[in-house]
C-alpha cells in the first residue's frame, strides 16, 4: 500500500491547528477597551525559522500554499486587513500566543518568523512587524496585521488599506519607506486626470494572443461591465496582453466586482496596482 509523504500529513495537521487563528474568515473586532498602540518601532533581530509553521506546503479552504524558502528580496503591494480580539490569546501558526497589542502579522507564504516593513500607501505611515502567523484566507488580501499595527498605520477604522510589504533581514540596510500615493482621506483612484499610477484594477486574464484578449473583453462588455481595458505588457521575450477592469475607487468596490465575476464563472482574478 502506498504511503503519503510525511510532510504532507504534517502540513494537513498544521493547517488544522492554526485555522483557529488568522486564517479563519470570520468577523473580528477591536478591543472592548482599546489600549494605546505601543510607542517606538521594533528593531529586527536575527532568528532561526520556527519549528512550527514552516512545512513545505499546506492546504486551507480548498487552496494549497507553498512556503517561500527565503524572504530575501521580498517586496509586494496589495490589500492589508487586520485581526483583533476574536483571536487575542489564541495560538499563532508558529506556536506563539497572538497578542493584538503587539506588532505582529499573518502572511500566507513568508517563512515564520519574518521581519517586515509595512507601509500604508494611502498616507505614507510605516511600521515594522514580525510575521508569526498564517493568513489571511480572504480573496486578494495580502497580509493580516495586528490591531496595534493597523492603528499605527491609521486604517483600523476602515478595515482595509493598500500597503507595501518589504521583508527585512537584520544586519542589512533597511530601504526608506515609499512615499504615499494618495492623501489619507482621498479615494484610491483620482476622479479625473490622465495619470493612472497607483490605481486598483481587477485582472481577469493574460494572453499571448491579442485576439484572445479581445474576446475576453467583449465577453465582459456583453455582461454590462464598464471600463474593461487591454494592457499591452509585451516584452522582448514575447507578447502579453492583460485584460483588466478599472480603475476602481476602493477596496470595497474591488471586492464587489470580484463577486460579480465569480457569478459569471470567472474565478481566476487578482489585484493589480498600476
Amino acid at each position: 500500500m502506498s504511503r503519503r509523504p510525511e510532510f504532507y500529513i504534517v502540513s494537513k495537521l498544521f493547517c488544522f491547528v492554526f485555522l483557529a487563528a488568522a486564517c479563519a474568515p470570520f468577523p473580528d473586532g477591536p478591543p472592548d477597551s482599546p489600549a494605546s498602540a505601543g510607542s517606538g518601532e521594533l528593531i529586527p533581530s536575527p532568528e532561526p525559522k520556527s519549528r512550527q509553521g514552516n512545512p513545505p506546503f499546506y492546504d486551507a479552504f480548498g487552496e494549497r500554499y507553498y512556503i517561500l524558502e527565503t524572504n530575501e528580496g521580498y517586496v509586494e503591494r496589495g490589500v492589508a486587513s487586520w485581526y483583533g480580539r476574536k483571536f487575542h490569546g489564541r495560538h499563532t501558526a508558529n506556536g506563539e500566543v497572538y497578542d493584538m497589542y503587539a506588532m505582529t502579522a499573518a502572511h500566507k507564504t513568508l517563512p515564520l518568523p519574518t521581519w517586515a516593513r509595512v507601509t500604508n500607501l494611502r498616507n505614507g505611515k510605516s511600521v515594522v512587524v514580525r510575521v508569526n502567523d498564517r493568513g489571511p484566507f480572504v480573496h486578494n488580501r495580502l497580509i493580516d496585521l495586528s490591531w496595534s499595527a493597523a492603528e499605527k498605520l491609521n486604517f483600523a477604522q476602515q478595515g482595509t488599506t493598500l500597503v507595501e510589504i518589504r521583508a527585512l533581514n537584520p544586519g542589512s540596510p533597511d530601504d526608506p519607506p515609499p512615499q504615499p500615493v494618495t492623501t489619507a482621506d482621498a479615494p484610491l483612484a483620482q476622479e479625473s486626470g490622465d495619470n493612472d499610477e497607483n490605481r486598483l484594477y481587477v485582472q481577469v486574464g493574460a494572453f499571448s494572443e491579442f485576439d484572445n484578449a479581445s474576446r475576453m473583453r467583449r465577453q465582459l462588455e456583453q455582461e454590462q461591465l464598464d471600463n474593461v481595458l487591454i494592457q499591452d505588457a509585451s516584452t522582448a521575450t514575447g507578447a502579453l496582453y492583460k485584460v483588466r477592469v478599472g480603475p476602481l475607487s476602493s477596496v470595497d468596490e474591488f471586492d464587489h466586482l470580484v463577486g460579480v465575476l465569480k457569478e459569471l464563472g470567472i474565478h481566476d482574478t487578482h489585484l493589480a496596482i498600476e
